[in-house]
């Protein structure tokens, strides 16, 4: 049943990737529908494919590369169903549900086997700390569509080619609001969840802080969103600037989540 959930959701965000694509060459509403519903879909099929692993594994499906890919591309659809809505631009699902697509895609690649968890995974902490984690990245993922969509648009603006991936495009300043909003929800979720991470390697090692090299890199990634809002709260950090930190700063957030666990090993690594 879980693998059959899987699969469907797999071919769920397919589709709706097509459909979004499909909308940016050529925006028609049924399109857009299409992409919008079948995204949906994938979403609540997804819902139940974790928990029905949450079931079966007896804990939160994120303990290794396979859950995590999967839940990933979970919380990043439901950031950008949540944005979708909010602001009425399907065209935001042409830059966000790829990436989805991808992370659900890679997950295929890795063992999917459910076996014993490691001691040091058996917290209460173990909820909080991935949850926070992944939906502060998801956040930072649809921060990422929004930003490269605003460079887009500024560079038609710039050389005043105002054709047709123009007007498909939404206005700079929304686009921009867009990039702060993920950056209020997603830098709160990513600060509680390197605290809680703190207090659960304390409670599993003895030490809040052991300089591994996912930690190290949870916090560069955090001093890269924080320089960020420093930067829009204080400097007034908006347009280009913001958009191109943005992006900087969600390549940074895929080396600390995949980079490091490929290929620094630490105590974070998952297998």
């Amino acid at each position: 049943m879980n693998d059959l959930l899987y699969r469907i959701t797999l071919i769920c965000y397919f589709l709706a990737t097509i459909a979004y694509l499909a909308f940016l060459i050529k925006p028609r509403d049924i399109l857009a529908k299409a992409g919008r519903w079948t995204v949906m879909a994938g979403f609540a099929l997804h819902c139940g494919f974790t928990f029905s692993r949450a079931m079966a594994a007896g804990h939160t499906p994120i303990t290794n590369l396979h859950e995590s890919l999967s839940f990933f591309s979970l919380a990043i659809v439901g950031v950008f169903i949540a944005f979708e809505r909010k602001y009425r631009t399907a065209i935001l699902g042409s830059f966000v549900t790829p990436v989805a697509l991808v992370l659900m895609f890679s997950s295929f690649g890795f063992p999917s086997t459910i076996g014993p968890l490691n001691p040091a995974l058996k917290s209460n902490w173990l909820t909080a700390h991935t949850v926070f984690a992944f939906f502060g990245y998801a956040f930072f993922s649809v921060s990422f569509g929004a930003s490269f969509m605003y460079l887009i648009q500024e560079h038609f603006l710039k050389k005043k080619k105002l054709g047709t991936m123009y007007q498909k495009l939404p206005s700079l300043d929304t686009l921009d609001d867009i990039n702060y909003r993920c950056l209020t929800f997603g830098f709160p979720l990513l600060t509680l969840a390197i605290m809680t991470g703190a207090i659960w390697a304390e409670t599993a090692w003895g030490t809040y802080w052991s300089w591994d090299p996912k930690e190290t890199w949870s916090l560069i990634t955090w001093f890269v969103y924080a320089a960020l809002l420093h930067g829009r709260l204080t400097t007034g950090w908006r347009g280009r600037k913001a958009a191109i930190l943005a992006i900087a700063g969600f390549f940074v957030l895929l080396f600390t989540f995949l980079g490091v666990n490929l290929f620094l090993p630490g105590l974070h690594s998952y297998k």
